[in-house]
């Protein structure tokens, strides 16, 4: 299954265990979020973890949306990954990035901001596209890469302050990513990249913002 693929993909490249299998927290069904409902957590978007806290244990939920995962399996980005597929496979990365990332520092104790979630998942989408463009030899992975980085468009459900931190984790991201496409220009993420992305996934949201501020200007 994809979102199990893409969960692996994102452990190895990080160099993180993940003991949660995200197939276990799948949820494709809209009316079974319903109890969730009463948390104020669920709205009508096509990816979203849902999150409980309660006696210093958390309970996750992913929910993507059953249309997003058809299409994804009808036209399979880890064969190819194109224009076709590129704005639902980036939605699954987003959503298992959420969930890996939330986990991971759920194990260590360790609390996320939601700006560090969804910077973090900007970044995630860009690993990944390079990772699988670089193993298809993909002739237009440069124009690929690029969609990437276009003109953001944000949810209409948003509200103001979520759409202004989907903005900035944007805009942080997308200047941290085309640096790094600068300095490691073509292929599957090289040694260099790896190390780079594994450091930065390892650094709280001060010192990845400090680093992509460092990394813009230089």
């Amino acid at each position: 299954m994809l979102v199990r693929d893409l969960q692996c993909l994102l452990a190895t490249l990080y160099g993180v265990e993940i003991d949660a299998d995200v197939r276990d927290y799948l949820v494709t069904d809209a009316a079974a979020l319903v109890p969730w409902s009463a948390q104020g957590q669920v709205r009508a978007r096509a990816e979203q973890l849902l999150i409980e806290q309660g006696d210093g244990e958390i309970g996750l939920a992913l929910y993507l949306e059953q249309a997003v995962l058809d299409h994804l399996a009808a036209d399979d980005p880890r064969c190819a990954l194109d224009g076709r597929n590129l704005a639902d496979f980036c939605l699954a990365v987003e959503g298992v990035s959420h969930f890996n990332y939330v986990a991971w520092n759920a194990a260590r104790d360790t609390a996320v901001t939601l700006l560090e979630l969804e910077l973090q998942a900007e970044v995630d989408k860009y690993a990944c596209v390079r990772a699988l463009l670089g193993a298809q030899a993909h002739p237009g992975q440069a124009r690929v890469l690029d969609a990437l980085f276009d003109e953001p468009v944000f949810d209409p459900v948003l509200d103001p302050v979520e759409r202004r931190r989907y903005a900035e984790a944007s805009r942080f991201a997308t200047g941290y990513c085309r640096r790094l496409q600068q300095r490691f220009p073509s292929g599957t993420p090289v040694a260099g990249l790896v190390r780079e992305l594994r450091t930065f996934y390892r650094w709280s949201q001060p010192a990845k913002v400090s680093h992509i501020h460092t990394a813009m200007l230089s």
